[in-house]
């Protein structure tokens, strides 16, 4: 049996491997592989998709998915606190612009009604390229993320005013009032279920469902509650998108959101290059190149009318220059349910062909550039703050850069040089102890149920997830941490975690805790830099002990410890060949022994001297045979070879003499 749709999916997703593996090679975003891959692809080109209604569903879907993220990472309270950007802002932005677009529109002969539904259209931007942009580059809860996913949540909300008004300018003539009035009673029993549902219901739900530890039905469960609630809102007449938004928000306010994010992101990524192949396929080659003078001016006409209005309504809310700039090289764009808009005021006779055609080129232009203008974004705000102006202008803008610092500075997550902990059972927890107690900054990563709960009762700083997950670590900001222990007993999971560790930070030091020494040397491999393995850890606690009541003193038993834990527990294994002399192991010469002693001291007659100056031979009659500094063996013994501390100095002497010299390394 032939299934059309999964030949148009080979093709096009064929075709995008190709050309994002150049885009690679030449540093270019992955959008615009995405974008001319569907050029390519479409019905003005080479016709390579057969069912094009089909892959404009799966885009939908990728959609639905990217909303739902966002949605998740922003929760109920986080939307109360932007509501006066979304409120405010986005009303000045989306009636800004369809007043300014009508007026001109208007000027220059257009229809009242095709002036005020092309306002419609411009006003509004791409939730999903911005939105996956500022998600990428973690920017979403910085000043300027909050003020697009703002504005960017209005104009979702809006479309649906906007779809009841288009009969009304098409000449149909329904009683619109009754319309609306029905559809805000909709939307608030939608809000209602919403409230409901992320208060009382999913927490519940997800509780039960982490407590089976079954991956497939924790996926399963996020995946139902995505597209259940989408579905909902769907049935009032709002869009997809915007109950996957809701849906996101529903499961934000439960402690799992963090590995519900982490699970749904490999679907949303296939997903949603769906959505920018599709727009791809819509443009027709034909009209652009014929008509490609034209559609760079109306480009640029838009995109700065755009940045002026985006402009004026973030100096009304008030935030510094920085953040403007930010701000309208994100929001400049058209979106993509300005297509699905502008498809209906098509088929409702509002726009001619040849405007639609002219619309749809500067919707994909602006798309394809918008990458490129929120990576260079900061260096282009940067050379604008600096441009010469006037003096007092230039105080004026170096007060707001101060500000805007500062508002950086208290952004909601600002762990940096922290401890991350991962796992938080009997070491877990011990260590939080003593981080708590040493008023070290840290964060827990669990995905036990049990060891959370525990860990919230106690009201510590944890995360549920994976740490497997890049997203999870992310989200801990493991790639500013200092240092990150792994305190879990399950070896293969441990690998898996230093990969994605290792992934996102090469300067944190990694401490991992193994059972069995035989794990050492893999861990190493793979980016620890130090492992304490749990077998070999009991029996130094059981061999000292031993050696206490053999009255050997203390001083001895904690060199014979440190040699061990220094020397990676190579006198207690066999995994490492080269030979090795312990503290407390004697030769068989009368009064003579080989022991080694750590230069602890700062004494300035030894430290930082020769072993010529330092008299270490010809004071106190010793030889010294090697030297270890950090993990280095030094054997090429001179008399110029200079002595630092922290040296591990391997001495042959008396035992007296080397006593003598203990005095001088050691602490009194």
């Amino acid at each position: 049996m032939e299934i059309p749709i999964l030949q148009d999916i080979v093709i096009i997703l064929g075709l995008s491997i190709v050309i994002i593996l150049v885009f690679q090679k030449l540093k270019l975003p992955a959008i615009l592989g995405f974008l001319i891959a569907g050029i390519i692809a479409g019905p003005h080109a080479f016709n390579l998709i057969s069912s094009q209604h089909d892959v404009e569903l799966l885009s939908e879907i990728g959609i639905i998915f990217l909303l739902f993220v966002i949605g998740i990472e922003l929760s109920l309270k986080g939307l109360a606190s932007i509501k006066k950007i979304i409120f405010l802002g986005g009303g000045l932005q989306v009636g800004g612009t369809i007043l300014a677009t009508a007026g001109i529109s208007t000027a220059l002969g257009l229809p009242l009604n095709t002036s005020i539904f092309l306002g419609f259209l411009f006003s509004l931007s791409s939730t999903a390229i911005v939105l996956k942009l500022l998600q990428e580059k973690g920017e979403i809860s910085t000043p300027h993320g909050k003020i697009g996913l703002g504005i960017l949540i209005f104009q979702d909300i809006v479309v649906v005013p906007m779809m009841l008004f288009t009969p009304l300018l098409a000449g149909e003539t329904p009683n619109i009032l009754t319309t609306v009035g029905i559809m805000v009673l909709k939307i608030l029993l939608v809000l209602v279920i919403v409230y409901i549902l992320a208060r009382y219901v999913a927490p519940k739900i997800f509780g039960w469902v982490v407590k089976t530890k079954n991956q497939e039905l924790f996926i399963l469960t996020v995946v139902v509650f995505c597209f259940g609630v989408a579905w909902l809102t769907s049935t009032v007449g709002l869009s997809l998108a915007l109950g996957a938004f809701f849906a996101g928000l529903i499961i934000s306010e439960s402690d799992y959101s963090h590995q519900a994010t982490a699970n749904v992101l490999p679907f949303r990524e296939i997903f949603i290059s769906f959505f920018f192949i599709s727009v791809g396929t819509l443009l027709n080659l034909d009209f652009f190149a014929e008509n490609i003078l034209i559609i760079i001016g109306l480009v640029l006409a838009v995109v700065l009318l755009k940045m002026l209005v985006i402009g004026v309504t973030v100096l009304v809310l008030k935030f510094p220059a920085r953040t403007m700039f930010l701000a309208i090289f994100s929001l400049f764009q058209v979106g993509e349910f300005s297509l699905l808009l502008s498809g209906v005021g098509k088929e409702s006779g509002i726009i001619p062909e040849n405007i639609y055609q002219y619309f749809l080129a500067i919707s994909i232009i602006t798309m394809g550039i918008t990458p490129f203008l929120i990576e260079s974004a900061p260096r282009i705000t940067y050379a604008l703050l600096k441009a010469p102006i006037p003096p007092a202008v230039r105080k004026r803008l170096e007060n707001i850069k101060r500000s805007t610092k500062a508002d950086e500075e208290f952004s909601e997550e600002n762990l940096k040089d922290h401890l991350v902990l991962i796992g938080y059972g009997i070491n877990g927890s011990n260590i939080s102890k003593a981080a708590q107690k040493a008023e070290i900054p840290y964060v827990i990563i669990d995905a036990n149920p049990e060891a959370f709960d525990k860990a919230k009762e106690l009201k510590e700083p944890v995360i549920f997830g994976d740490a497997i997950n890049t997203t999870i670590l992310k989200h801990a900001h493991v790639q500013e941490a200092r240092v990150v222990v792994i305190a879990i007993s399950d070896a293969g999971a441990t690998r898996k975690m230093l990969t994605s560790i290792r992934q996102l930070t090469k300067t944190a030091t990694i401490i991992v805790r193994t059972k069995y020494v035989k794990e050492m040397e893999e861990v190493l491999r793979l980016g620890a830099d130090e492992v304490i393995p749990e077998e070999f850890e009991t029996s130094i606690e059981i061999f000292t002990r031993v050696l206490k009541k053999y009255l050997v003193p203390f001083d001895e038993i904690q060199e014979f410890i440190n040699q061990i834990r220094s020397s990676d527990y190579e006198m207690l294994t066999s995994m490492k060949k080269r030979p090795h002399s312990p503290a407390l192991q004697h030769l068989n010469i009368p009064n003579r022994e080989i022991v080694t002693l750590k230069v602890n001291r700062d004494n300035r007659q030894i430290v930082g001297k020769s072993i010529e100056d330092s008299g270490i031979g010809k004071n106190f009659q010793v030889t010294l045979l090697a030297i270890q500094r950090d993990r280095r063996y030094l054997t090429e013994i001179s008399p110029k070879t200079i002595i630092e501390q922290g040296d591990l100095l391997y001495l042959f002497g008396h035992p007296t003499n080397i006593n003598h010299l203990n005095d001088q390394l050691s602490f009194k």
